[in-house]
């Protein structure tokens, strides 16, 4: 018969319900965990919350309803040239596909929320913000330059342009200075590589916000100077901490 304490006389192995007990003492402190997380990052996941609420609108939508939507919270130039305050901001709590929010979940989690804990909720703001301005403000521009000169048709005046990947951009710019050398050099390729290849094989607008957001967060560098870089095994030992105080 199994004995009701761990380290009973007879070196039994321990009950059933000791065995929940120490699970659940693992359980609470990784909820603490989470909850540290969150609140070490609270725009980002106000930010997720916002966009998550907005997908689930598109999703339940009709689909004359969903295109209506979609186009008013663009920061095409039509929208712009109309509501330019209002469109930059609405247009960055939309994404077209609402099936792709669980992808902005995980990717939210790996950028955003690293590097704000990292550089603090009001330097990560101000960077991801001017970022989103001036890729919208840009490459919008470049498509009316393209529109003028009969390279895109009139109807790319109304496109749809909304989404949070300017951002995300910004935030993976911002993040190479947390990033120890030698492995910042491979993640700063990796960025060059991913954003400046497109502009040079027959780039769209997006394409060009999305170099202009990246450059954005390389160019906030300065705001994170002196922030200490990634300490690669601190995963490891938060980890093996929290396993030890589940036992």
């Amino acid at each position: 018969m199994e004995r009701d304490e761990p380290g009973a006389p007879g070196g039994g192995r321990p009950s059933v319900p000791a065995r929940l007990r120490r699970y659940g003492r693992g359980t609470v402190r990784a909820g603490d965990l989470v909850r540290s997380w969150v609140r070490g990052s609270p725009g980002t996941h106000i930010w997720l919350l916002v966009i998550g609420v907005t997908s689930l609108v598109v999703a339940a939508a009709s689909e004359g309803l969903e295109t209506f939507l979609l186009h008013r919270t663009s920061s095409n130039i039509h929208q712009l040239a109309k509501h330019p305050l209002q469109s930059l901001l609405i247009s960055g709590f939309w994404i077209e596909t609402p099936s792709s929010f669980l992808l902005y979940a995980v990717l939210f989690e790996l950028i955003h929320a690293n590097v704000e804990r990292w550089a603090g909720t009001l330097r990560w703001l101000f960077t991801v913000g001017v970022a989103h301005v001036a890729a919208t403000l840009t490459s919008q521009e470049v498509l009316l330059v393209a529109i003028e000169h009969h390279a895109a048709p009139r109807a790319m005046r109304h496109v749809v342009d909304i989404g949070v990947s300017y951002g995300l951009a910004a935030g993976a710019g911002l993040l190479t200075y947390r990033i120890p050398r030698p492995w910042r050099w491979y993640w700063l390729a990796a960025l060059v590589l991913l954003f400046a290849t497109p502009l040079a094989t027959g780039a769209t607008f997006t394409d060009v916000g999305h170099a202009i957001a990246v450059a954005v967060g390389l160019a906030c560098g300065p705001l994170v100077r002196g922030r200490p870089t990634w300490d690669a095994a601190a995963p490891g030992r938060a980890v093996r901490t929290l396993l030890g105080r589940g036992r």
